[in-house]
């Protein structure tokens, strides 16, 4: 089971809860931001209120947020950094912030032009870490060795070659119907901001697929979900985590390889085939070039690697 989040709570007046309450709709259907960064967005929030609630003494209200100055804002932010949050999520705390302020200003006129000279903290730029080539295929292949549950074996195989095979992120993979893979050769992935896609699906994961759908046990509709747990219900990310943290145990892989590193070996492994920019960057839904881009990085390291090993003046 996943674990159950908290509601949030916000320490504000009624004028600023209502302000909160209008900002989370719009997020979601005007937005249309899926729910769990909706979450991540909102615990940020409650904790800048949280904080400007004890820093100024009273419960923060809308005129509060307006006359705020730099050491306020710098002071939240070294209250963050104290909590051992990282550069990264320090910095899309304030990202939330600004966001709050952009929409208080256009819906209620509330405006505050300090904030915009608060620096974040510039998050490190992380290189993937991809798995390479065999390390993919040995999991895929323990996947299909391993004994238990027939239906069980062919959904893990088949979630996992839809992650490797297309590059998907975990919670695309999981929040597939199966209208979204009817014909096989393409799937319909949904991915941030409700942005469509179609992805082209190899003939083994094809094959897959198939097999899984010839033997799971339950009845399905075109709208229901694609992969279900033991009871029927749409598959929880934390199974996912479990079964890869089983498998990275038994072929002796490092920490880093998770489901998500297998999207990032689809995109360095492509690039490392020919595979230009452009397509790697549609294939995986990528608003800007300059996200796909970090996979340049990791092919020009391992490149490297390989120059380094085989040079005769190595």
């Amino acid at each position: 089971m996943g674990r159950i989040k908290k509601p949030v709570t916000f320490r504000g007046t009624t004028d600023c809860r209502e302000a909160i309450a209008d900002w989370q709709t719009w997020m979601e259907h005007e937005r249309r931001v899926s729910p769990n960064t909706i979450d991540a967005y909102c615990r940020d929030l409650a904790a800048f209120f949280i904080f400007m609630a004890e820093h100024l003494g009273a419960v923060p209200s809308l005129s509060n947020l307006e006359s705020l100055d730099a050491r306020d804002y710098r002071s939240f932010l070294a209250q963050r950094s104290r909590h051992g949050l990282s550069q990264s999520s320090v910095a899309r705390c304030m990202s939330t912030i600004r966001n709050f302020y952009r929409f208080l200003n256009r819906t209620r006129g509330i405006s505050n032009a300090v904030i915009k000279t608060i620096r974040s903290p510039r998050p490190k730029k992380l290189i993937p870490k991809p798995l390479d080539s065999s390390q993919a295929k040995d999991l895929l292949t323990t996947i299909k060795e391993t004994h238990g549950e027939p239906w069980l074996i062919a959904r893990d195989l088949a979630l996992f070659s839809l992650l490797y095979g297309c590059g998907l992120r975990i919670a695309e993979g999981l929040s597939l119907n199966d209208a979204d893979v009817k014909d096989l050769d393409t799937v319909r992935v949904t991915g941030k901001g409700n942005k469509q896609r179609i992805v082209p699906v190899l003939p083994s994961v094809g094959e897959s697929i198939e097999n899984y759908l010839n033997l799971r046990p339950f009845q399905y509709s075109p709208n229901d979900a694609l992969f279900r747990g033991l009871r029927g219900k749409r598959l929880n990310p934390g199974v996912v985590q479990r079964r890869m943290r089983e498998l990275r145990k038994t072929l002796g892989l490092p920490e880093t390889a998770t489901p998500h590193a297998l999207r990032h070996s689809f995109a360095t492994h492509l690039l490392s085939a020919g595979g230009d920019l452009r397509t790697i960057q549609e294939l995986l839904g990528h608003s800007s070039l300059s996200t796909t881009q970090r996979y340049t990085k990791v092919d020009a390291k391992r490149l490297f690697e390989v120059y380094q090993k085989s040079h005769p003046r190595s």
